[in-house]
């Protein structure tokens, strides 16, 4: 599943996707690490809410009305953990074969490549293959955890 965040488009593995959400009314948490936005409740579970563009050091894009209107949050599944990551527009599902796949270019190397599985040319562009499971370390799942509750 791709989508944009900033000027990049970013990929996860469909896999890994609970669901996509518009924007819900999100509730800040006192003492939360600087990259989570707040919770929400989604059906009756409290969801962490994670700014990737925080996490990352991008800005957001600027989007007309009409890319707002596939701006949200996606669901992904973290060892049976569910959190929103916020996007800036959802774009589409695409078939990647692992051939297609590559390590990073050093451009991308420096801020967040730990969180890169690899990248792959399309378009005169490329999209950024992200690895969900190397998103949060252990001591970090622990805290969105204890914010659930």
């Amino acid at each position: 599943m791709t989508f944009h965040l900033g000027k990049e488009l970013y990929g996860i593995d469909i896999m890994d996707v609970e669901g996509i959400v518009t924007i819900e009314e999100i509730r800040s948490i006192p003492s939360a690490p600087d990259y989570v936005e707040g919770i929400f409740n989604l059906r009756g579970e409290i969801i962490p809410v994670i700014s990737l563009h925080k996490r990352f050091r991008i800005a957001p894009a600027a989007l007309s009305e009409e890319d707002q209107l596939l701006s949200g949050f996606v669901i992904i599944n973290i060892d049976d953990r569910h959190l929103a990551i916020v996007i800036d527009k959802v774009s589409r599902v695409v078939t990647i074969e692992a051939d297609d796949v590559h390590k990073p270019p050093e451009i991308i190397s420096g801020i967040g490549s730990e969180y890169i599985q690899g990248v792959v040319s399309q378009d005169g562009g490329y999209l950024i293959l992200l690895d969900v499971f190397r998103l949060f370390d252990s001591e970090e799942l622990r805290q969105l955890e204890r914010i659930q509750r």
